[in-house]
């Protein structure tokens, strides 16, 4: 009876708070009561919510691969995934965060823009419970917030050359990789951009979240490595053919493709980098609009053009047609109306059916479909910028693609090449066919089929 009594008198209290909270809310915006930290507070929620967003996409990455690597491989899968977000969080943490934004902080002064290169050093977050007072000091948002979003699209940008170089590459020559990658490669060229380097000033570059500064370089990576490191045994034949290697679970790459999906919004969303007014707040709702649309018409585009070529259905250049929207978009998810993002995203569904068989043809191996999905709509999305926002030049966009594009390939072309000299990039061919998850890591994705599907 007692336990009765209290849930309704715990119901009564709340219909009278939710009763009276209009009033209160209204006399707040009457009085203009609002407090000044306020914006502060929103900014550095749209941070933290659009960074967990985004590191979700680490779960998605490693789905689509997953699916997308022969059964053999997929443990090896799991491992690279997880181990490189580990390493992209401590290399940003000790030499990245500080390279991209110089003096540790993303909002660059005056003095300290149009470089090439930030300063070393570790990231250093603000005080323990700091007060109201101290807002002005640190920023319009938290610094632990931003080293928190940043960090995510460095781990994304290592997660994209995973899936290219699946199934042949050693892990500890991958990881050693992702360390230069994370803490050097991508912080550099992101600081010419974000961090108010020469791109951004002397150019005028404009990549809202990333299409070239995260997923082309990525590409980019992921290009380098798989050339140096050649082609799965069997994939090519002696007079060109290609021979199909199934992946071993859609359900899995599907899965994959929905979580990264739901991550974007996390990735163009956040990079509004403010929520604190009503005009940031309808931009954010716009990027998500955007984002989402401009997804489904890479998916459309994919559905409908491999039907057409291929007389069937091609699922996963449909997976990878919506994920090339996203890319596509990236660069500029804001300006464009729905229609426009959805016709944007759909060029790039179309570009990875038309990429992903030129691959082939060259004799270039990625195993995931990555370079056409992250390297090519990269370029496309940020060419596309010309579209819908009119402060963007022909010259400003296309320049320094090609500027970021010289640095990723010479470097990473380095690394690669000193990996290989000293360590070996690839695995012997018996473990190769042996496959790498008992060849490498130990324990076998699907232990009770032996690992044996070819």
């Amino acid at each position: 009876m007692s336990k009765r009594f209290l849930q309704v008198g715990l119901a009564a209290t709340a219909a009278l708070a939710a009763l009276s909270a209009p009033a209160l809310a209204q006399d707040a915006v009457a009085s203009s009561e609002v407090p000044e930290y306020s914006v502060f507070v929103f900014n550095t929620t749209l941070f933290l919510i659009g960074g967990f967003l985004v590191m979700w996409m680490a779960a998605g990455f490693s789905m689509l691969e997953a699916g997308l690597v022969r059964s053999k491989n997929v443990s090896m899968q799991c491992t690279k995934n997880i181990g490189l977000f580990s390493i992209a969080a401590v290399a940003y943490y000790l030499i990245g965060y500080n390279l991209m934004y110089p003096l540790g902080n993303w909002s660059v002064g005056a003095d300290d823009t149009g470089g090439y290169l930030g300063a070393f050093g570790v990231a250093v977050l603000e005080a323990v419970g700091v007060s109201a007072d101290a807002a002005d000091d640190i920023g319009y948002a938290s610094t632990g917030s931003d080293f928190f979003f940043q960090l995510m699209f460095c781990a994304t940008t290592a997660s994209i050359v995973s899936g290219t170089l699946a199934e042949r590459v050693k892990l500890w020559p991958f990881l050693i990789f992702v360390v230069f990658l994370t803490a050097l490669i991508y912080p550099i060229q992101a600081s010419w951009k974000w961090g108010g380097g020469f791109l951004d000033s002397q150019f005028g570059f404009l990549d809202f979240a990333g299409s070239t500064v995260v997923h082309s370089v990525g590409g980019w990576a992921a290009l380098t490595g798989a050339i140096i490191l050649g082609a799965r045994k069997g994939k090519f034949g002696a007079g060109g053919e290609v021979h199909p290697m199934p992946g071993s679970s859609m359900p899995l790459a599907t899965l994959g493709t929905f979580i990264l999906w739901l991550g974007w919004f996390g990735f163009n969303g956040g990079s509004q980098l403010a929520l604190g007014s009503v005009g940031d707040a309808a931009d954010v709702s716009r990027i998500f609009s955007n984002t989402n649309t401009a997804a489904a018409g890479g998916a459309i585009a994919a559905l409908i053009l491999t039907q057409i070529l291929y007389k069937k259905v091609d699922l996963t250049m449909v997976l990878n047609g919506a994920l090339a929207g996203l890319v596509s978009i990236t660069a500029e998810p804001l300006t464009p109306g729905l229609g426009a993002a959805t016709l944007i995203g759909a060029v790039g569904g179309v570009i990875v059916v038309i990429t992903v068989p030129m691959l082939d043809k060259m004799k270039i191996d990625d195993v995931v479909g990555a370079i056409p999905v992250h390297l090519f709509a990269g370029i496309w999305g940020t060419m596309a910028v010309l579209l819908t926002n009119s402060d963007a030049t022909f010259t400003g966009q296309l320049i320094p693609i090609l500027i970021v594009a010289a640095f990723v390939i010479v470097t990473s072309s380095v690394v690669w090449f000193l990996l290989k000299a000293t360590m070996g990039l690839r695995v012997s061919e018996e473990d190769e066919m042996l496959g790498l998850d008992k060849a490498e890591i130990g324990v076998e994705a699907y232990p009770e089929f032996g690992g044996s599907q070819a």
